[in-house]
C-alpha cells in the first residue's frame, strides 16, 4: 500500500545524514572531485558525501524529497554529487509562535510541515534530528504509514539505515 499520490515520500535532510559532522574516531571519509558547480567547493563539508549514496538512494522504492535548510541548493549543490536528479523541495514556512511552543514541548520544527505535505501517504524521514515526541506526535496526526529514521550525524547514512529503508519501503 502506497496510499494517496503512488509511491510512498522519502523526506532527506543533507547535514547529518548525507554530510556527518561531528567527532568521529578517525575523522571522516571524504570524496573530493565529485561532480558540482565550481562554488559548492567553498562549503567544507561538502566532500564527505559519498557519491555512493547516490545510486542506491535512487534504487529505493520511492520519490526522493529534499526535506533540508539547503533547499533549492540541494539540487544545484548535493544531487550532482550524488549523481541523482533535480528532486522536490519542501518548502519550510516562516518560524510561528505554534513553532515556539513545538519546540519547547519537544516537537522539531519540521515535524508538522513534512505531516502536511505527506497529506495522508505513507512516508520515511531520514535526519539527525528526529525525537521521540515526534515519532508520537506524528502516529497521532498523519494517517498513514511513516517511518522516522534518526541517522547519527558522525556517521552519515550507512548501508545498515539503507537495507532497513529498504525492507521497510518494500512492505508498506
Amino acid at each position: 500500500m502506497t496510499g494517496p499520490g503512488g509511491l510512498p515520500l522519502l523526506f532527506l535532510d543533507v547535514d547529518g545524514p548525507l554530510v556527518p559532522f561531528g567527532p568521529r574516531a578517525g575523522g571522516h571519509p571524504v570524496f573530493p572531485g565529485a561532480p558540482g558547480p565550481p562554488e559548492a567547493g567553498a562549503h567544507p563539508l561538502l566532500d564527505r558525501i559519498d557519491p555512493a549514496l547516490g545510486p542506491r538512494l535512487a534504487a529505493l522504492a520511492c520519490e526522493l524529497v529534499w526535506a533540508t535548510t539547503w533547499a533549492d541548493e540541494a539540487n544545484e549543490v548535493v544531487a550532482p554529487r550524488l549523481g541523482l536528479p533535480d528532486l522536490r523541495v519542501v518548502p519550510w514556512p516562516a518560524p510561528s509562535d505554534e513553532d515556539e511552543r513545538d519546540t519547547r514541548a519537544g516537537l522539531r520544527w519540521k515535524t508538522r510541515t513534512l505531516v502536511g505535505w505527506a497529506a495522508g501517504r505513507a512516508f520515511v524521514w531520514v535526519d539527525d534530528e528526529i525525537t521521540e515526541r515526534d515519532r508520537l506526535w506524528v502516529a497521532a496526526h498523519h494517517g498513514g504509514p511513516a517511518l522516522l529514521h534518526h541517522v547519527d550525524p558522525g556517521l552519515g547514512l550507512t548501508e545498515a539505515d539503507l537495507r532497513l529503508l529498504d525492507v521497510w519501503l518494500r512492505t508498506v
